[in-house]
C-alpha cells in the first residue's frame, strides 16, 4: 500500500530518545471551580476540568495558548484534552505545557500523549476516587526523534502531525455535519408530529381507547444471564437503545421471566426514573416477535398505535413539554406512570402514522445507524486515524540496560 510504503520511509531508522515527560513539560494544577462558581460568573470563557468537554463557560480565564491537559482526578482520569485559545482550566485538570528549550511541537505531544492513552491509565489508581499523581506521570517515557539534529526532529514531528490533524480534521467535518443532521431530523420530526388545531384529535396516552400503561417488575442487573429470555433493564434505555429495537442486550432466565412483568411485541419500554430531566421518559418501541422482561423503574406503554409513531412522539417538544410538570425529585428524576397517561398525543389515521414513521425513519438511519449512517462513518474514520497514529508513533523502545 502505497500510504504504508510512505509511513515506512519516513521513519526508516530514525534515531530516538526516550525522555521522562517532567524532562520536557511543566505539569501543573488549574485554578479551584466548581458549578456553583460557574452558574454566579457566566461568561464566554471554557472550563476545563475533569471531562472532555466544558464543564461551562465563565467570565474569567487562566490559560492562553496552552491547549494540552490532562484529567487528575474523577471518572475520567487520564483523558487528555485539548482546548485552543483562552480558557479557565480547573483544579481537575493539569497543564502540560512544553518547556521553551524543548523542539517539541505541541501538536505532536497531543497526538503522542493520545496514542500512550493506555500508560496514562496504568499510572492512575482507583481506590476511593480515581487519581494520577503528577509525579507518576512526570515518569512517563515519551520518544524525541533525532534529539541531536532539533531541525529534523521537527521536521518530521510537524509531517507525522500533518498526516494525523488531516484525519483528525476529517473526522471533525463528519462529526460537525452529524450535529447539523440531528438538528434537521429534530426540526422535520417536531414539524411532522405538530398538527393545525382540529386538524386531528389529540388524546390523553391513558385514554381506555388509545393504551395503558404497565409498572414494571424487579428485574435487577444482578437477575442477567447469557442465555434465556430478552429483557430490557431500565438504564439501558439512555445508554444502548434508540428509537426502536427487536432485540435486547441482555437476557433473563426461562424461570424470572416467568413472574416477570412483561412487554409484548408493539409495546414501548419507557424509563421512569433518570438522573436528569433529559432522560426521564426516553422510550423505546419493542419490535421483536417474542415477550420480554421489563425493570423497575420503567414501565410498559400497551396501545393501538403504530408503535414507532409514539416513540418518535416521545423525543418531539412537545412530548417533553407536557412531561416538565409532572417530573418529581431532587437527585433522582422520575416521572410516575399515572402522570403519563395524562400526556396528550395527536392521533391521525393509521395510514397518515405509517406516512410519518417511513419519513422519520429515513432520518433516524442517517443519523443514529452504526450499520450505515453517519456514526458508522465517524466511527470508520477514528479507526482509521488510530491506525496510522500507532504506525506512525510507535517507535521501539531502548531496553534498560542498552546502551
Amino acid at each position: 500500500m502505497n500510504g504504508n510504503h510512505f509511513m515506512s520511509k519516513l521513519l526508516d531508522g530514525v534515531d530516538v530518545e526516550w525522555k521522562p515527560l517532567g524532562d520536557v513539560v511543566t505539569v501543573k494544577t488549574g485554578g479551584a471551580v466548581n458549578k456553583q462558581k460557574i452558574s454566579d460568573n457566566p461568561g464566554p470563557y471554557a472550563v476545563i476540568n475533569s471531562g472532555r468537554e466544558p464543564l461551562g463557560f465563565i467570565n474569567d480565564w487562566n490559560t492562553e495558548n496552552d491547549p494540552i491537559g490532562i484529567t487528575s482526578r474523577g471518572a475520567g482520569v487520564g483523558s487528555i484534552t485539548w482546548q485552543e485559545g483562552r480558557y479557565f482550566r480547573g483544579n481537575l485538570n493539569y497543564a502540560v505545557t512544553i518547556k521553551p528549550e524543548e523542539k517539541v511541537q505541541v501538536r505532536y505531544l497531543y497526538h503522542l500523549l493520545l496514542q500512550m492513552q493506555s500508560e496514562i491509565q496504568a499510572l492512575c489508581t482507583f481506590d476511593g476516587i480515581p487519581a494520577l499523581n503528577a509525579g507518576n506521570l512526570k515518569e512517563l517515557k515519551i520518544p524525541i526523534p533525532y534529539p541531536e539534529n532539533p531541525d529534523r526532529s521537527l521536521q518530521i514531528q510537524a509531517e507525522i502531525v500533518r498526516i494525523l490533524d488531516a484525519f483528525t480534521k476529517l473526522t471533525a467535518e463528519l462529526t460537525a455535519e452529524l450535529s447539523a443532521r440531528k438538528k434537521q431530523y429534530n426540526y422535520y420530526r417536531d414539524k411532522l408530529l405538530s398538527f393545525e388545531d382540529g386538524e386531528v384529535e389529540w388524546k390523553r396516552l391513558g385514554a381506555e381507547d388509545i393504551g395503558k400503561f404497565i409498572r414494571g417488575g424487579g428485574l435487577q442487573k444482578k437477575d442477567f444471564t447469557e442465555t434465556g429470555v430478552g429483557c430490557i433493564h431500565y438504564g439501558q434505555i439512555y445508554t444502548h437503545y434508540g428509537t426502536y429495537a427487536n432485540t435486547t442486550k441482555t437476557c433473563v432466565s426461562e424461570a424470572f421471566a416467568q413472574k416477570a412483568k412483561k412487554a409484548h411485541s408493539g409495546d414501548l419500554v419507557i424509563a421512569t426514573t433518570s438522573e436528569n430531566d433529559d432522560d426521564v421518559c426516553k422510550a423505546v418501541a419493542w419490535l421483536g416477535s417474542e415477550d420480554i422482561a421489563v425493570s423497575s423503574d420503567a414501565c410498559i406503554y400497551r396501545h393501538n398505535l403504530n408503535p414507532k409513531y409514539v416513540s418518535y412522539f416521545f423525543q418531539t417538544e412537545h412530548f417533553q413539554k407536557q412531561k416538565r410538570p409532572f417530573i418529581t425529585g431532587t437527585k433522582v428524576r422520575r416521572v410516575n406512570a399515572d402522570n403519563l397517561a395524562k400526556i396528550l398525543i395527536p392521533v391521525p389515521r393509521m395510514q397518515e402514522q405509517e406516512r410519518i414513521v417511513s419519513i422519520l425513519d429515513k432520518f433516524d438511519a442517517l443519523t443514529n445507524s452504526i450499520a450505515d449512517g453517519l456514526p458508522r462513518e465517524i466511527k470508520l474514520r477514528q479507526k482509521q486515524y488510530e491506525y496510522y497514529r500507532d504506525m506512525l508513533l510507535s517507535f521501539p523502545k531502548v531496553e534498560e540496560g542498552d546502551t
